[in-house]
C-alpha cells in the first residue's frame, strides 16, 4: 500500500470474488438472477414514475388554476359589474335620505319662525276684529300689542 495508488489497495479486500471466470462484482452476479431483475425493474419503474410525476406536477397545478380562472372569470367579472352598479345606486339613495334628513331637520329647525308667524296671524286677526267692531259702531276697545314671539 506505499506504492501511492489509490486503487490499488483496493484489490486486496474481500468484496472481489473469483469464480472459474474471473473475479466479478457480486452485485452483478445478483442481478443476474431473473428475480432479482424483475425486482430492479420495478423499483427503477416506480422512481422513474416518481421522478415523472414531480417533474410535472407544478405545470399540472399551473394548469388547473388557469382552467379555474378561465371558468370563473366571466362569472366574477359580472358579479364586480353587478356590485358597483348597486355601490351607484346605494350612493344615490343615501344621497337623497341625507338630503331628505337635511329638510326635515330644517323644517324642524324654522319651528320658531312658525310660531312667530302664527303670533303675528292672530295679531292680524285681532285687529281686523277690532277695525270691524269700530266701523259697525260698537265701543272700540284696545288691541293688544303686538307680542314678541
Amino acid at each position: 500500500m506505499a506504492s501511492g495508488f489509490v486503487g490499488e489497495g483496493l484489490r486486496s479486500l474481500p468484496h472481489s470474488r473469483t469464480s472459474a471466470s474471473g473475479p466479478r462484482n457480486r452485485y452483478a452476479v445478483a442481478m443476474e438472477e431473473p428475480e432479482m431483475q424483475l425486482k430492479g425493474k420495478k423499483v427503477t419503474d416506480k422512481f422513474t414514475e416518481s421522478v415523472y410525476v414531480l417533474a410535472n406536477e407544478p405545470s399540472v397545478a399551473l394548469y388547473r388554476l388557469q382552467e379555474h380562472v378561465r371558468r370563473s372569470l366571466p362569472e366574477l367579472a359580472q358579479h364586480k359589474a353587478d356590485m358597483q352598479r348597486w355601490e351607484e345606486q346605494s350612493q344615490g339613495a343615501i344621497y337623497t335620505v341625507e338630503y331628505a334628513c337635511s329638510a326635515v331637520k330644517s323644517l324642524v329647525d324654522s319651528s320658531v319662525y312658525f310660531r312667530s308667524v302664527e303670533g303675528l296671524l292672530k295679531q292680524a286677526i285681532s285687529i281686523r276684529d277690532h277695525m270691524n267692531a269700530a266701523a259697525q259702531g260698537h265701543s272700540p276697545e284696545e288691541p293688544p300689542l303686538p307680542s314678541s314671539a
